[in-house]
């Protein structure tokens, strides 16, 4: 979550860090994001001036830094200072980068049998270092886990304390996390290493299954549970449930130790790549990079960015880091308004309805196929097609905004009205719709329901793409801005690759760590997603709005020559020019190792073979009638190809493979087509009308 601005009363300066903003706040304390003066970020963690002459918050206050000092783990996030005498107590630890475990089964879903092995294996091994450092932690949870590129770190050591002694808590206060504590600690007996155990099996619950070990409809339902009650282990997995259900034995005698643990659970070779591949790691780098550049000395710039001002510092920091608990004893969060995530609720994709296929037998050749619904009024003129997302298919609304309809009966599911939907709308993950409203304020909308996520920033121009967590957007002063789209986190900006054009918005394409954008002057661009920076770049396509078009890792655009290049590289493979180049080639719709571009009354199939310099033409389809030609592109479903006509007013449907002519099909009304497919369905746009119509099978 985005840092709060200092307000009145908040110190500029705590020891040698400069203060740049507020991460959150609880009963004992606040929790600031500073800088030193060698440009390394910290958590610093102050108590409250109210409470700052009570010898018994100070006392615990002191005891939290002095314990963590203790502990000399990897596994632990590290103590960078502490003033534990005069003024105003404070304490700063390692600034962590990355989602803490809740955060990450919640977004990622529970984590597979191998990475539940090296999470829980890393784990026992730190809490076997802070038992060596003779400490108990007692508040092992998910919150209290971060996950770094470096493995699991454990955070938070306000209510830890040695073997012996008693607690330090406030009369009245739970002393444990209900639902992780031991059954000792619940009983208020005396607590040892067999408990921050128990609490490891209970997180492991959560992390393979995303549900607790134990639950109640109210703290003490729940507390007489794990005294008394078995633990639900229905969704872990068969080969972890004997491994976990011994740390969560009633009796502590009969747990494992840590040690044990770490044997038995010895994860396979390669699992480590948890932290390295898949959309868990991505999400770590990504935050590794916002808190690189927030660590950047004052008077570092970025190129083409100017010198940074304290608000670019504050959206740098939007990291989700997880940092000392800010609370007397509570686990460390990533605060948004309420102290919630506001993409905490968003469900899960919803499955794609498939449709049935056309029968081949069934039809009689050139027989138009019955649409599966529709045509139905509720559509806007505009350049945008229309937007697939599973369940739903999104289009621009007659009445303004944006209008999503059920994709197996076209009625009407939500309308966002605030949309400028001239500015667009993308899908995240498929669980998101984010679009611009007529401020200029993202928002964002769960794509089955409709229901508001969020809504953040301001002087937003266009959306141009996204991908399973990042939004990429121009704003007003045509700057080119990545943004988390599940921490609301700025991830990086620089200048846009084009200028800015009147007759419309660039388009652009995400694909394996890149994106590619063609401008309205021709030039495409492929960044590093994750950077920002230019990875390749050419000029001389299309000027009309083509967009690029993408299968694995060949990248295709149109223009007056319809170009090949890898998109990782941007290598060319091959190229072929426009027999119009006045128009140009369209654009393009790649579907495998195949692509098909329209030219006027020309389409082409053209396949791409390693090696070779030139396009291989399977066939090429003269369409019916005369016109410049669609620069909107094809739709490729099951084993149909949709052509437009030259001029706009109807369709051609052929065979993928052969290129053989099946059937043909208008709507009433102005313009030309947009069309999307998915779900063996293609949907079809034109004159304030929206159709869906059925496929053959491949």
């Amino acid at each position: 979550m985005t840092p709060q601005p200092l307000a009145a009363g908040d110190p500029l300066r705590l020891g040698p860090y400069r203060l740049l903003g507020v991460l959150g706040e609880g009963g004992m304390g606040k929790v600031y994001v500073g800088r030193d003066g060698a440009g390394t970020p910290a958590a610093v963690k102050v108590l409250r001036p109210e409470l700052a002459h009570d010898p018994h918050l100070a006392q615990r206050f002191v005891r939290e830094a002095d314990m963590a000092r203790a502990v000399t783990s990897t596994g632990v996030a590290r103590i960078l200072g502490a003033r534990t005498e005069g003024g105003r107590p404070w304490i700063a630890a390692e600034f962590l980068a990355g989602p803490t475990l809740d955060d990450a089964v919640r977004t990622y879903g529970p984590m597979d049998v191998p990475s539940v092995r090296v999470l829980a294996a890393r784990l026992a091994r730190t809490l076997a270092d802070i038992h060596a450092a003779g400490l108990v932690h007692r508040d092992l949870k998910p919150p209290n886990i971060v996950l770094t590129s470096t493995g699991p770190r454990i955070i938070d050591f306000g209510i830890a304390r040695p073997e012996h002694g008693l607690t330090l808590t406030t009369t009245g206060q739970i002393p444990v996390t209900p639902g992780y504590g031991a059954p000792e600690q619940v009983l208020g007996q005396r607590v040892g290493p067999a408990a921050d155990v128990f609490s490891l099996g209970a997180v492991l619950v959560h992390a393979a299954s995303g549900r607790r070990a134990f639950d109640g409809a109210h703290v003490a339902a729940l507390q007489y549970e794990v005294v008394h009650g078995a633990p639900d282990l229905g969704g872990v997995p068969p080969e972890l449930r004997e491994l976990i259900g011994p740390c969560l034995a009633k009796d502590p005698v009969l747990r494992p130790d840590p040690a044990r643990i770490a044997a038995a659970f010895a994860p396979p070779k390669g699992a480590e790549r948890v932290w390295r591949k898949g959309p868990l790691a991505e999400d770590i780098k990504r935050r590794e990079a916002a808190v690189k550049r927030l660590a950047a000395p004052a008077d570092t710039t970025v190129p083409g960015s100017g010198r940074p001002s304290r608000r670019r510092f504050l959206t740098g920091a939007a990291v989700g880091v997880a940092v000392l608990g800010a609370g007397g004893g509570a686990g460390a969060r990533w605060l948004g308004r309420g102290g919630k995530s506001p993409t905490a609720d968003v469900p899960p994709a919803v499955a794609t309805p498939e449709a049935a296929f056309v029968s081949v037998v069934d039809t009689a050749p050139g027989e138009t196929p019955d649409a599966l619904w529709g045509p139905v009024d509720g559509t806007a003129p505009g350049d945008e097609l229309p937007l697939p997302v599973r369940d739903v298919v999104v289009v621009r609304a007659e009445t303004g905004g944006l209008l999503a309809l059920s994709v197996t009966d076209g009625k009407e599911r939500w309308r966002a009205k605030e949309v400028d939907a001239d500015a667009g709308f993308v899908s995240v993950a498929d669980r998101m719709v984010v679009g611009v409203d007529g401020d200029g304020v993202l928002c964002a909308f769960v794509a089955s329901t409709g229901r508001s996520v969020w809504r953040s920033g301001s002087g937003v121009k266009d959306v141009l793409a996204a991908d399973h967590a990042r939004v990429y957007l121009v704003t007003e002063e045509n700057e080119l801005r990545a943004v988390d789209a599940w921490t609301l986190a700025t991830v990086w900006t620089r200048p846009m690759t084009s200028p800015r054009s009147p007759n419309g918005a660039a388009r652009a394409l995400v694909g394996d760590r890149r994106l590619v954008i063609h401008g309205r002057d021709g030039r495409v661009a492929a960044l590093d997603a994750e950077t920002g920076k230019t990875v390749w770049e050419f000029t001389g396509q299309g000027t009309g709005g083509q967009a690029p078009s993408l299968s694995g890792n060949i990248v295709y655009s149109g223009g007056p020559k319809l170009t090949a290049r890898r998109l990782d590289r941007g290598d060319l493979l091959w190229e072929e020019e426009a027999n119009r180049k006045e128009v140009g080639w369209g654009t393009p719709a790649a579907s495998g190792l195949v692509v098909f571009a329209a030219n006027s009354y020309n389409t082409y199939r053209y396949k791409t073979l390693a090696g070779v310099r030139f396009p291989s033409s399977d066939w090429y389809e003269v369409l019916d009638g005369t016109g410049p030609g669609a620069l909107a592109p094809p739709a490729v479903e099951g084993a149909t190809v949709w052509l437009h006509a030259p001029d706009g007013s109807g369709l051609q449907i052929v065979h993928k493979e052969t290129g053989d002519r099946l059937f043909s099909l208008g709507m009433k009304g102005q313009g030309g087509y947009r069309m999307a497919s998915g779900g063996n369905r293609v949907f079809l746009v034109r004159g304030g009308r929206i159709a869906a119509m059925p496929v053959y099978e491949e």
